[in-house]
Parts: C-alpha cells; sequence; structure tokens
C-alpha cells in the first residue's frame, strides 16, 4: 500500500466537515497504524468488547450488526475516511457487531494517537467531533428511514446517502460505485425482506434510475433517484465540494467502478 494512504482517506473526511490547515494535516502523516485486510462478513469488534484502538476504514465498507456476524439488522454502513468505532475513545465497549461488507482494507490505530492529535490541535479536535456529530445526524435519518418511508424510497435513500458520502472522500465521481452490500444486505439495512428487495432493485432498474451488474452499482438518472428518495444531504453536514460530478439528467454515466 502507497506511503500516505492510511491517512489520506481520513483526511478527506473530516476536510469534508470542517477547515484544516496543512500543519493540521500533516499531523496525520504520524499516525501509527497496523494494516488489516478483512475477509466478507468478518467481525472486527463483537458487542461488549473493550478495545484500545479505532478502525480506521480505507478500502471496502463497515457495517454495523444488531446480531452476530452477518445476521440481523444493519444499523449503520461506513465507508472509506470513516472511523465507525470512534466513539470507543470515550467508551471502549463495542455496542455492536463491527461487520466488513465484502472485502475491506482497514488501518488499526491506537486511542492513544486520537487523544494526542486532539490535544496538539484544537482545529483536529473539532473534526473529529463533527465526525461524531455526523455519524449520530445518519443514525437519527436511518431510524426516519425505517419508520416513515415505504421500501422504494427507503432504498432509494439509502443509495444516494452512500453515494453521496464516497463523493466527499473522492470516490463515486462519475456515480459508479462498487456496490455496498449484496440483496440480502439491502435487505438487512432497511427493514424488509430479501425477496422484497431483489424486487425494489428491479422497480428502480425498469424505472431507469439504476443499473447493478455483479459486484457495481451505476445511478443513471441521479435527478430522478433524489426526487424519488426525496434526499436532502444537509444531515450529512458535508461542506460543498468539487469532488461531486452530477451528469445532467437522464444522461448515462460511466460503468467503471470507482472503487478501488
Amino acid at each position: 500500500m502507497q506511503a500516505g494512504f492510511a491517512f489520506s482517506k481520513l483526511a478527506d473526511r473530516l476536510t469534508s466537515l470542517t477547515d484544516l490547515t496543512s500543519e493540521d494535516l500533516d499531523l496525520l502523516a504520524e499516525m501509527p497504524s497496523a494494516i488489516a485486510h478483512v475477509g466478507a462478513h468478518q467481525a472486527l469488534l463483537r458487542r461488549h468488547d473493550e478495545t484500545d484502538r479505532c478502525c480506521l476504514l480505507l478500502q471496502g465498507y463497515l457495517s454495523w450488526h444488531i446480531a452476530n456476524g452477518q445476521d440481523g439488522q444493519i444499523t449503520a454502513i461506513h465507508v472509506p475516511g470513516d472511523i465507525p468505532d470512534l466513539h470507543t475513545l470515550y467508551q471502549p465497549h463495542a455496542e455492536g457487531n463491527l461487520v466488513a461488507l465484502g472485502s475491506a482494507v482497514v488501518a488499526l490505530v491506537p486511542h492513544s494517537f486520537f487523544r494526542e492529535l486532539s490535544a496538539r490541535s484544537a482545529a483536529m479536535s473539532r473534526a473529529l467531533l463533527l465526525m461524531l456529530l455526523a455519524d449520530l445526524a445518519i443514525q437519527r435519518d436511518w431510524t426516519l428511514n425505517l419508520g416513515s418511508r415505504d421500501a422504494l424510497t427507503r432504498v432509494a435513500h439509502l443509495i444516494c446517502e452512500i453515494t453521496e458520502r464516497l463523493q466527499a472522500v473522492g470516490l463515486a465521481r462519475d456515480l459508479s460505485l462498487a456496490s455496498p452490500f449484496t440483496q440480502s444486505d439491502l435487505a438487512a439495512a432497511c427493514g424488509i425482506s430479501p425477496v422484497h428487495a431483489n424486487r425494489t432493485i428491479q422497480e428502480l432498474r425498469r424505472r431507469k434510475l439504476l443499473r447493478w451488474h455483479g459486484k457495481t452499482m451505476t445511478i443513471v438518472d441521479w435527478p430522478g433517484l433524489v426526487r424519488l428518495a426525496e434526499f436532502d444531504p444537509a444531515y450529512l453536514r458535508i461542506r460543498p465540494s468539487t469532488n461531486r460530478v452530477r451528469p445532467p439528467q437522464g444522461q448515462t454515466v460511466s460503468t467503471g467502478v470507482a472503487v478501488a
């Protein structure tokens, strides 16, 4: 893995939330980490585990599950640049199961580094706090998604959210991405059956909003998907960025996979 990769996505994520100087970002170069390759549905943390380090996601997707392993409700999905267990800095016990969706690469970073980082830079301390607050805001919207939207809107909204979050760290710029889930995972994230999830994806295809071939998902009509989902990205707290590329309505975009 190239030098600097372990912290470049974290830098992208933090700067999507707030202004940071080059001096602030240079502190990330001192980040000690152990790189781990995680297999599909492998758990990095299980409920009640105590930990003294955080998982920085570099490639792939991680998710929080209520039940063990890949079974049960998915309560959150994380993209590269996220630190899904950042809250363990303050409460070192996992409250759920942190599981890979497909293969993933993570950097395991000691809690002590983030504490030292916060002590050395007030801006970095604020950025980490904003990351935690963004996770809470996303969690509130997931509750709304499950409680007040129908299945088609739930799925469309989740796809819009994942795409926005990927673009905040320079991925999925052509609205094509490695699928963050199987249809069974999608069902577990949206509180529907796998059969219903399959029918919902077929309906999005029929409306010419989405293509899903193998492990690649391509959004064909972004404005149409946003309208269907009634998607307002304000809750993500991502600052405006030139990283986001939107094709004109109705224009088909590339089917290349944007996630390495």
